[in-house]
């Protein structure tokens, strides 16, 4: 069966979202009641109360829990409690903050990522997310690809991460609509249904033949908190198909297939293939890279299914620009 191909081109969003997007009211001043659907089944009650009371503070959300001005079905609950569909949600008047209609000013680079949406259905959206943002905040970061979405798309309920990238990593990444599409994906995931390619810039000439590694690794912490992943014996199997693609003077360029999902695994197998990625400072330990501008790893497509009837579907990010100038 032939694959619909989402061309992977980078295209502007419909500027009628723009239009649809309106802005919170502050004041809740009468009880809020409305019954859980199929779809909003299965969160904690703590983290639809966060999503669903944009602009509340934690601290209050958790105060309502524990005083009891939340109710289901007419009865307290807890912050663990999983909602289960026809629910019946009581939430006092409560005060919230006015959500700006677009990007907040510590957003001043989420218009790449408005740009950047490659596939978008009712029930997912695809962008070929820009090497050096991450896919959520912390860690000193204002914001990521998750919350700016967020603020780009006020009128969706729900938006939530399917997977993620590290922010070196450029291309697909996917974003959930809906509880149940995020459900299903984990699924695939968790059983290795949906296909990744991922295209690498490596140092040297990468032998034709090496085709396949499966060193085991084993995840460690390093001092400044950050998780890496070395080869180790008593490491977790692991295991990424490689295809040379073009040969080039002083680099290669490959296709890496994980069939396994190990922390940083095509990079740590290429560094240990003796081909590091170029621009990987952290495992290209004898600095073997001639490129060091940025890590050139790119999630070149993704291939699943949204929902258990769909056919499958195949989405292409095509690769930033800078990519070109290698040879």
């Amino acid at each position: 069966m032939r694959l619909p191909v989402i061309d992977g081109t980078i295209r502007a969003m419909n500027q009628s979202s723009q239009q649809n997007r309106t802005q919170m009211t502050t004041q809740h001043t009468a009880v809020q009641k409305f019954e859980i659907s199929e779809d909003q089944a299965g969160q904690r009650i703590d983290n639809f109360l966060l999503n669903y009371l944009k602009g509340v503070p934690k601290t209050r959300i958790y105060k309502m829990l524990r005083k009891g001005e939340v109710r289901i079905s007419g009865g307290r609950i807890k912050p663990p409690y999983r909602l289960q569909a026809g629910d019946l949600i009581r939430i006092p008047p409560v005060h919230q903050k006015p959500q700006k209609e677009g990007p907040s000013a510590s957003l001043n680079d989420v218009k790449r990522l408005e740009q950047a949406i490659i596939y978008e259905s009712k029930r997912l959206i695809v962008i070929n997310k820009p090497a050096g943002i991450a896919v959520h905040g912390g860690s000193g970061l204002s914001f990521g690809v998750i919350e700016a979405m967020r603020s780009l798309r006020s009128e969706l309920p729900y938006l939530e991460l399917v997977h993620r990238l590290d922010r070196a990593t450029s291309g697909c990444l996917m974003i959930a609509k809906r509880r149940s599409t995020l459900r299903y994906l984990h699924l695939q995931l968790r059983e290795r249904q949906i296909n990744k390619t991922y295209h690498a810039v490596v140092a040297g000439h990468w032998p034709e033949k090496l085709t396949r590694v499966d060193f085991a690794l084993q995840k460690s912490v390093i001092k400044s908190g950050e998780r890496i992943s070395v080869v180790s014996d008593s490491g977790k199997a692991s295991l990424t198909h490689f295809k040379l693609l073009k040969d080039m003077s002083q680099s290669s360029l490959i296709e890496a297939r994980p069939a396994t999902g190990r922390t940083h695994q095509i990079r740590v197998h290429c560094a240990a293939s003796g081909h590091p990625i170029c621009g990987d400072s952290r495992y290209d330990i004898n600095s073997q890279s001639p490129f060091s501008d940025r890590l050139y790893l790119h999630a070149y497509s993704l291939e699943f299914r949204e929902s258990e009837d769909a056919e499958k579907t195949k989405v292409v990010a095509e690769h930033e620009t800078d990519w070109a100038l290698i040879d």
